[in-house]
Formats: C-alpha cells, structure tokens, sequence
C-alpha cells in the first residue's frame, strides 16, 4: 500500500485551530454589531428632522424670516403658506440651513414646537448630514476590520456624497 503522505493532526491542534476560529468569527460579529449601531444610530438622529422635511403633507408650511441669529440657533418670523394657517411671531430654526439676518427660507413647522425645519433639497440634505457622518465612520470599519474594501469605499463615498450635497444646496 502506498503512503499519502496525509498525517493526522493531534487533538490539542485542532482544538487550538477551533478555538481560532471562534476566535475570527467572534470579531466578525461584533464589528458587524457595531457598524449596524452606528448606522442605526444615524438614521435615528437624522429622522427626526427628515421626516417634517420630506413628508410634509398634514404639517404646516411657510416661510420664516429670519430676524437674529445665535450660535446655533436662528429666530423670526413665521408666514403660512395656505389662508388660515396661524402666523406666528416667533419660531426657531437651525442656523446652518440660515444665510443670516433677513434671510426668507421655505420651512414646515414640527407638531405642537415653535422649531421649523427647512424643507427642499437643500432641507432634505442637512437633515440627512448625522446619517451621512455614520455612513462614513462605518465605512472605515466595514473595509478596515471586516475586510470588506469595495463595501467601505462605496459606503464611504456615498457618505461624502451626502454631506457634500448637503454643503453644495444650503450655500446656494
């Protein structure tokens, strides 16, 4: 009979190589978990201001004035679109979707708060900005720690896609 030159391993062996394994697989799923958290965590804190910004059918909409600016926030006037709708003296608004003092900027005003939220493109895009940031945090461990380089390139460049369309429509 001819030999196969085929040895068996010992059982400390395979263990250990089992072991290493469980080992991969382990780091696998909880960079996985933590990417996925991340990406939640995005939408999350971005749908709060994207869902009065894309479906504004039922909100309030109008214009707000802007009459003085603070470090993040932004006060004026608000007009409503429609005949009927309640004008109101005083509504707040983010400063970065602001040009400044005077600026008249399209909004629909979130449910039973004095906080407008732009709408437009230009709105859409700054709401979307914390899910944009996520997607390019995640990009980095998706291609670094899980190996995946095209999904964390194509993750990450639509990351700066998003904040750079959101960059591009609020300074126009």
């Amino acid at each position: 009979m001819a030999s196969t030159g085929v040895t068996k391993r010992s059982r400390t062996r395979r263990a250990g190589e089992s072991a290493y394994g469980f080992l991969l697989l382990a780091k696998n799923v909880a960079m996985t978990l933590v990417a996925l958290l991340i990406l939640v965590a995005g939408v999350w804190s971005s749908w709060g201001d994207a869902k009065p910004s894309m479906l504004t059918k039922g909100l309030e909409r109008g214009t707000v004035t802007v009459s003085d600016c603070g470090d993040e926030w932004c006060t004026g006037s608000f007009t409503p679109a429609r005949e009927g709708g309640k004008s109101r003296g005083r509504v707040r608004i983010d400063e970065a979707v602001t040009n400044g003092t005077g600026d008249r900027v399209p909004v629909t005003l979130k449910p039973g708060t004095d906080h407008a939220v732009r709408t437009g493109a230009a709105g859409v895009f700054h709401a979307w900005v914390p899910f944009g940031g996520s997607l390019l945090l995640t990009s980095l461990i998706v291609a670094g720690g899980l190996g995946l380089r095209r999904t964390g390139w194509a993750m990450g460049l639509l990351g700066a896609a998003l904040l750079g369309a959101s960059f591009a429509t609020l300074t126009l």
